[in-house]
């Protein structure tokens, strides 16, 4: 595979985040709060697998997409993404967790709210990084 296939992966990845993050935004509305944690994830989780696609990378597995994603783009990486960043996603990611299997995890609106509104800030921030990058110009049309 060559580099004009990942690039086209990861404009799908992050136009896939943008969908999630909209059925996250949705479901924070109509009180589905364990739903809404779950796409807020799934939202971060794809817009970090668009990132990795362009180190033509690719992680099965959401403990190895995290990990690559700290040691490539938080470790390794240009400042753009730090420590902080990388603290949010886990949380989201510790939510999701306990929202789709902890029978007993109560999920309660401001952190539901809270998770959507990391989800927002993830995602546009690699969507930021990747219009800098000259890969994706935030629109469908290319």
């Amino acid at each position: 595979m060559d580099k004009e296939y990942y690039t086209l992966l990861a404009k799908v990845r992050l136009e896939r985040a943008a969908e999630l993050l909209e059925e996250a935004q949705t479901l924070l509305g109509t009180n589905a709060y364990k739903s809404a944690n779950n796409r807020a994830f799934y939202a971060i989780e794809k817009a970090i697998k668009a990132l990795l696609a362009l180190k033509e990378t690719d992680v099965i597995t959401h403990n190895g997409t995290l990990k690559q994603f700290n040691f490539l783009f938080v470790f390794q990486g240009d400042g753009t993404f730090g420590p902080e960043d990388y603290q949010k996603i886990a949380r989201a990611e510790q939510i999701r967790n306990a929202s789709d299997y902890d029978d007993f995890y109560v999920a309660n609106k401001e952190e539901t709210r809270q998770q959507v509104v990391n989800a927002e800030y993830i995602v546009k921030k690699i969507s930021d990084y990747m219009k800098q990058k000259g890969i994706f110009n935030g629109n469908n049309e290319d």
